[in-house]
C-alpha cells in the first residue's frame, strides 16, 4: 500500500530535498508541496494525505496552528492526516504543542535520511515517532514547566485497570509494544491491545498524547 505524503516548508530547497528522497521510494508517493501553514492545511483537504510532513516555524501560519487545524478539523471535515513535524531545534514550545493537539512525532531536519524514509512509515503504520531519546527529553522539560492538571485528569486515569495503568506507565517511559511485553512477561499482541484499550479510555490519537498525558497527570515524573 503507498503512503500519501505532502512536504510542509517555507525553504524551497528542503521541499525538493525531502520530495526527491521520499518519491524514490516505491512505497510512498508525494503529492504536493507548500510553503507554509495555510497553503499546508489547503493542500491538504485537497490532497488528503496519510502524512504531513510539516515544519515549525513558517510565515503566514506557522506549523503549529497548521497542526491543530488539520487534527482538529471543523464541523463537517473528515480527514485528519498523521502530522509528523520538522523542526532544527532539538527543544521547542512549539513542538511540545502540536504533540498536545495530536501530532504523531517529530523529527530533526538534519536527520539521516534513513531516518526521515523510517519515520513516515512509522507514522503512517499508525504509530508514534517517540523512539529518539530527544522526544522524552522535550516531553520531560515541558512537563517539568507545567504543574500537573491532576485534576482534570484524575477521573479518567481511575477508569483504567491496574494493568492498563502499567501500560501506559512504560508507554511514557519510551519502551515499545516488544519491550514492555517483556518487561510485565506478556504477548506482544496483549500489549497491543492494552494499549490500544487505553487510547480509546482516554480518547487519546496515538501513543505521543498518552505520553503528554502520563506527564501532566502526574502518573510519570520527569526524570523517572
Amino acid at each position: 500500500m503507498t503512503t500519501r505524503v505532502i512536504i510542509v516548508d517555507d525553504q524551497a530547497m528542503v521541499r525538493a530535498g525531502f520530495a526527491a528522497l521520499l518519491a524514490a521510494q516505491s512505497d510512498i508517493d508525494v503529492v504536493g508541496e507548500a510553503p507554509d501553514g495555510a497553503q499546508g492545511v489547503e493542500l491538504s483537504r485537497r490532497t488528503h494525505p496519510d502524512v504531513v510532513l510539516m515544519d515549525v516555524r513558517m510565515p503566514e501560519m506557522d506549523g503549529l496552528e497548521a497542526a491543530r487545524r488539520l487534527l482538529e478539523p471543523a464541523p463537517g471535515v473528515t480527514h485528519r492526516p498523521r502530522v509528523l513535524m520538522l523542526t532544527t531545534f532539538d527543544v521547542d514550545d512549539y513542538v511540545y504543542e502540536a504533540l498536545r493537539a495530536g501530532a504523531s512525532g517529530f523529527l530533526l531536519k538534519d536527520a539521516p535520511p534513513a531516518d526521515l524514509i523510517a519515520a513516515v512509515r512509522v507514522v503512517a503504520s499508525g504509530d508514534a515517532l517517540l523512539a529518539p531519546s530527544v522526544t522524552r527529553r522535550l516531553i520531560a522539560d515541558f512537563a517539568r514547566q507545567r504543574p500537573a492538571v491532576r485534576g482534570k485528569h484524575a477521573l479518567r486515569l481511575k477508569g483504567l485497570t491496574e494493568r492498563e495503568t502499567e501500560v501506559l506507565t512504560l508507554v511514557a517511559r519510551g519502551q515499545s509494544n516488544g519491550e514492555i511485553a517483556q518487561t510485565l512477561v506478556l504477548a506482544e499482541q496483549t500489549v497491543k491491545t492494552h494499549v490500544s484499550r487505553v487510547l480509546t479510555k482516554l480518547d487519546l490519537r496515538d501513543r505521543a498524547q498518552a505520553v503528554v498525558f502520563a506527564y501532566e497527570s502526574g502518573l510519570v515524573a520527569p526524570g523517572e
